[in-house]
């Protein structure tokens, strides 16, 4: 219960819906509880031959029913206040979650599979829902109606009222047990859900190689196979939720029993009325849901602890930026390593050792190496997606530690190795990242330059072409080009392009570098490579070997030296 202590603020945010809403729960359950009494004094009248039987019965009637028409209204003002209180908070912390993701650095996240994440903002802020909308609502119903029916019952038959009683905690304890018992089969059914969900979208991704190897019927095994575990789970699942309507039924008629058996040696000995017995049947029937549901309740208040408890884990970690007092630039100078290193937490060896390098205002800058020597990481912790040490990176002299990393990010364009695209449009991914608002022209600018306007052109709806998830509709070489114009359009201060172009013939790699070398929209452009015909008429060329920099000049002064880039040159010319 002490994770759901997060939620006060939001109780507290919403207390006018809450307090009227719970006066509400209170008003419509008196309203319909008292409909008993009059039900008594009918009953009575019946067994008693009061004259004027008929006149008394359309004025019960019309009591009954104006009362029900009033429990009615306040029914659906509870709704309207606790049930859209829960869809306010459930609406707040989704956007709390997703606020924290786009926060938080990705190694704070990297531990999470995507799906995990995903089931945190919907599954488990549903199930918290559950407890700030139906579980506060049965449980304000729950009291106030056994307070009631306890205060009408008390006063006919002390000794009836416990007879009665006796079998609706034995419900509330089968329900409890019952609920337990779904709550393990739900976890166990919405995980093998999961895992088809998974592999049906694995495998809509890959039906090209699933095809080219002929793996469709190995593929159709493995899905029937997680098909079945999800039956089993499911059809134990739906066997114990079956068990509550015959529960229910069995402790109801046997209350009711008990009410006409006792109730009839009550009535033998005059100690009550005819019209009591029958009120005592209604009350039984009143009591019957408030009492199945505190087993229902309490496996809804377990089952949001616990997804509390997993949403606070994200909610409690340290945001970046936290310090206001961070430093803010909006120019771009320089930037400089001195002496960096980085070790992942999971290998003992440095990715990057003592690298410590200089890249001024108005350069074009190289860097290659053969894979695996922390170029990638090197390109991570220049764009902030990896944190280093203090005074080990500058920024226009100033450690980035001191700068706000959205200060920081909007002075970069990176084109990374993993092109993502959005299900979108050709503009809506291109003028997605854009510092400010771009118009068509500007798209069409960016275009043109990154060598992807004419390709664009010859799509039926131009721009407004829909490129499939994650760009399936498009070529490697196009996605490229769409993303090297995303970043153009972001008229940003440094371009980095991290190894992003080796999907392009020659000759549109080289009109799109030649246009990129002499375009004045960048300040600084970085290029990493394995071609070193990309980076060979870059200003500074720094070779990467094993964690550190091993060579740096011109690529005439790389080729003088006969070293591990020269090696690599004459290799890529033989080839």
């Amino acid at each position: 219960m002490r994770h759901l202590m997060q939620l006060n603020p939001y109780f507290k945010r919403y207390a006018h819906l809450l307090c009227f809403g719970i006066l509400c729960v209170a008003t419509s359950t008196v309203l319909a509880t008292y409909q008993g009494v009059i039900i008594r004094n009918l009953t009575n009248a019946v067994c008693n031959s009061t004259p004027k039987t008929h006149s008394i019965f359309i004025y019960g009637f019309l009591q009954i029913l104006g009362l029900a028409l009033l429990s009615g209204v306040f029914m659906f003002l509870m709704r309207q206040t606790i049930i859209v209180m829960s869809r306010h908070i459930e609406y707040d912390q989704k956007n709390q979650l997703y606020l924290k993701f786009q926060e938080l650095k990705p190694q704070q996240i990297q531990t999470y599979t995507t799906g995990d994440l995903m089931n945190r903002i919907a599954e488990d802020v549903s199930r918290v829902r559950m407890y700030t909308g139906p579980a506060i609502m049965y449980i304000v119903n729950t009291i106030v109606t056994v307070i009631t029916v306890l205060i009408f019952m008390l006063s006919i038959s002390s000794s009836l009222t416990l007879l009665v009683f006796l079998p609706l905690p034995l419900l509330s304890i089968f329900i409890y047990k019952i609920s337990i018992q779904i709550q393990k089969l739900s976890h166990k059914s919405q995980s093998d859900l999961g895992l088809i969900t998974s592999k049906a979208q694995e495998s809509f991704n890959a039906i090209r190689l699933i095809k080219a190897y002929a793996m469709e019927r190995e593929t159709q095994i493995e899905m029937q196979q997680q098909s079945e575990a999800y039956r089993k789970s499911a059809v134990g699942l739906a066997f114990r939720e079956s068990l509550f309507g015959p529960l229910m039924t069995l402790m109801i008629g046997l209350s009711v029993w008990l009410t006409i058996w006792q109730g009839g040696i009550l009535l033998s000995k005059h100690q009550i009325e005819p019209g009591n017995i029958t009120e005592f049947i209604l009350y039984v029937f009143r009591l019957t849901w408030p009492f199945a549901s505190i087993g229902w309740v309490s496996a809804l208040i377990q089952r949001a602890s616990a997804s509390q408890e997993r949403i606070n884990t994200l909610l409690h970690l340290p945001t970046p930026d936290a310090n206001d007092a961070k430093r803010s630039i909006m120019e771009f100078e320089s930037i400089e390593f001195k002496n960096l290193s980085y070790n992942y937490p999971e290998t003992p060896h440095a990715a990057l050792h003592n690298i410590t390098m200089s890249i001024s205002k108005n350069s074009i800058i190289g860097i290659t190496g053969p894979m695996g020597s922390g170029k990638s990481t090197w390109v991570n912790i220049i764009t902030g997606q990896l944190a280093c040490s203090d005074n080990s990176l500058f920024l226009n002299n100033m450690c980035v530690n001191t700068v706000k990393q959205r200060n920081w990010r909007d002075i970069i364009s990176i084109v990374p190795q993993d092109i993502f695209l959005f299900s979108d449009t050709i503009f809506e991914n291109i003028a997605f990242g854009a510092i400010q608002n771009v118009s068509q022209s500007e798209i069409i600018e960016a275009a043109k330059i990154a060598q992807l306007h004419d390709t664009v052109m010859q799509f039926k709806d131009g721009y407004q072409t829909l490129v499939g998830e994650r760009g399936v509709m498009l070529s490697g070489g196009q996605k490229q080009r769409l993303a090297i114009a995303r970043a153009l359009v972001r008229k940003s201060k440094v371009l980095i392009l991290d190894d992003c172009i080796n999907a392009l013939d020659h000759v549109t790699e080289q009109a799109l570098m030649q246009r990129l070398k002499h375009m004045n929209r960048f300040e600084c452009i970085i290029i990493i490579s394995h071609r070193l015909t990309q980076i060979q008429h870059t200003q500074c060329i720094y070779y990467f070997e094993q964690g550190s920099i091993t060579e740096c000049g011109t690529h005439q002064d790389l080729l003088d030296k006969q070293g591990s880039y020269a090696q690599l040159y004459a290799l890529q010319n033989e080839l």
